[in-house]
């Protein structure tokens, strides 16, 4: 029987709270590294060497392996049992494992031209360019490791497994904090830098992502065997639809590699203020545009097999109504309370005020694409299903053209905030023709369900905005200072005014999915105190 629309808010909330606790720890994790590194040119050279690694991540798991992997294991599943699909699912291991493999030997041999490629900037500053290298070399393996991490969160989802896959990242983050606070002090004495203790905790999470995977599956009755069928129907669908599948959700990666490279070139700080504002806008897809995809996509996969058009559009039109009332006021709650957020996470150690107000600007910037972001996290594994990769390859290929030409445009206007604009522009403008597209192929998307939600959302997301700047306004005036008691006071004061008015401004509009998101928040915070 297809997943209703209860059920599913229901994975996307077990889902969801996994996913909430490695987001806290990631933050904690950049907490620590800017409490130890600032914006500086450590930290420069680490997030530029862990983009590489970052990229085939973000990728993988979250992207071309969701999309390729999960509806050919279901359906092998569905269709041929669970010795088919393990055999599937050791062959698809085994190729992860040989061809990035030969990736990170390769990148190992030439990190040094790799580097200079994409960050030839580093060069004028001594130094900085050689500890780039050196950085990537510790880290290339995390390549390997990640890409197998995501072939198992894909063998678990598809087994309606969602709360350990999404834990599983919180492993890396564990691991780097755990590096940096005990060994970080000993450095000199070990006679290494500072920061290659952050990269080499960064190769222990990724061993840490496979090792909590690993039992579940184990208990599912999965063996892994060192082998590759090349005769398996299903490695010859997973392998098509992973070169295109990687090409059509790597618009967004592929942008933020492209301001990487580009932000090198805009001094000390820039490529660090990026990457903070980039993830901390990240956080509400990975709480509910991600959490809502990885729930929606086997059971449109299995909508698919079962020729049930009419259920495909009701679940799709659910899942995107209820990702709009979510991200639209997490969108504008991050633009609006950008500088608090920002200071009261990072603005420790050796992260300045200056560095605060940079960083809470590129956020504002990036925080325009977030509904952008997380359609295409919806829209593009569909596509997958339905055997129609093409579709969103050809899309997200025309993205990535139009970001580095906005982008290369806009950095000479605005700056390193010129990039997160361009990204964010392009990230919408992908979205809408995805959706449009997919609408063609479905023909229709209960059109009108949608704009009347999105009609509702907005308004209520406006009031909520204007609560929270209103909130936050006055209590800069009632309760100034930049010590973090106060700080903490005035955001936790502004975010609990919006909230409020968000929900008494759904329930005074009738939107439909309000129950569903509160049932979601309200059932994973349950989840929490337990």
């Amino acid at each position: 029987m297809p997943d209703s629309p209860p059920r599913l808010a229901r994975s996307a909330g077990l889902f969801g709270l996994a996913t909430i606790t490695s987001r806290i720890l990631g933050l904690v994790r950049d907490q620590v590294i800017t409490y130890y590194f600032g914006a500086g040119n450590a930290a420069d050279a680490f997030r530029v060497a862990g983009r590489i690694p970052n990229l085939v991540r973000d990728l993988f798991a979250e992207g071309a392996m969701s999309a390729a992997f999960v509806p050919t294991f279901t359906r092998q599943l569905t269709l041929h049992g669970r010795d088919r699909a393990w055999a599937l699912a050791s062959s698809v291991i085994n190729s992860l494992v040989l061809v990035t493999g030969v990736l990170v030997l390769a990148g190992i041999v030439f990190a040094e031209p790799l580097v200079r490629t994409f960050a030839a900037e580093f060069s004028s500053v001594p130094g900085k360019l050689e500890l780039t290298v050196h950085l990537t070399r510790i880290m290339l393996p995390f390549l390997t490791l990640v890409a197998v991490a995501a072939a198992l969160m894909g063998m678990l989802n598809s087994l309606g497994h969602f709360f350990v896959p999404a834990l599983s990242p919180a492993m890396f983050n564990v691991a780097v904090v755990a590096a940096s606070v005990l060994f970080i002090p000993w450095a000199p004495a070990l006679g290494v830098a500072p920061i290659t203790i952050v990269a080499l905790g960064t190769v222990l999470g990724g061993i840490g992502q496979l090792a909590i995977q690993w039992p579940p599956l184990r208990r599912e009755g999965f063996r892994y065997r060192p082998a590759i069928d090349f005769r398996d129907e299903g490695l010859h669908r997973v392998l098509l639809l992973m070169g295109p599948g990687t090409i059509g959700m790597a618009a967004t990666q592929m942008n933020v590699f492209v301001n990487t490279v580009l932000a090198t070139g805009e001094g000390t700080g820039a490529v660090t203020f990026l990457d903070l504002a980039f993830r901390l806008m990240y956080l509400p897809i990975g709480l509910f545009g991600v959490s809502i995809a990885t729930a929606a996509t086997p059971a449109i996969s299995r909508m698919v097999a079962a020729g049930d058009t009419g259920q495909i559009r009701s679940t799709l039109a659910g899942a995107l109504a209820l990702m709009l009332l979510l991200n639209v006021p997490a969108m504008l709650g991050l633009i609006v309370l950008a500088q608090p957020i920002v200071a009261v996470i990072f603005e420790h150690g050796q992260f300045t005020r200056a560095d605060t107000l940079a960083t809470a600007a590129a956020l504002q910037f990036y925080a325009l694409g977030l509904v952008g972001y997380s359609i295409v996290r919806i829209v593009s594994p569909t596509f997958y299903a339905l055997q129609k990769s093409r579709i969103p390859v050809m899309v997200s290929a025309g993205s990535v053209v139009v970001n580095v030409s906005l982008n290369v445009w806009l950095v000479g206007v605005m700056g390193y905030r010129g990039l997160a604009l361009g990204t964010s522009i392009t990230a919408l403008l992908n979205a809408s023709l995805q959706l449009w597209l997919l609408r063609r192929e479905l023909h229709g998307l209960d059109g009108a369900r949608l704009m009347a939600s999105l009609i509702r959302i907005a308004a209520a997301s406006a009031a909520m905005t204007a609560a929270a700047w209103g909130a936050n306004t006055m209590l800069m005036v009632w309760l100034p200072g930049q010590a973090l008691v106060p700080q903490v006071i005035r955001l936790v004061l502004s975010i609990g005014a919006a909230i409020l008015t968000l929900a008494l401004a759904a329930q005074v509009l009738r939107i439909p999915e309000f129950g569903e998101a509160r049932d979601l928040v309200l059932g994973r915070l349950r989840r929490i105190a337990r």
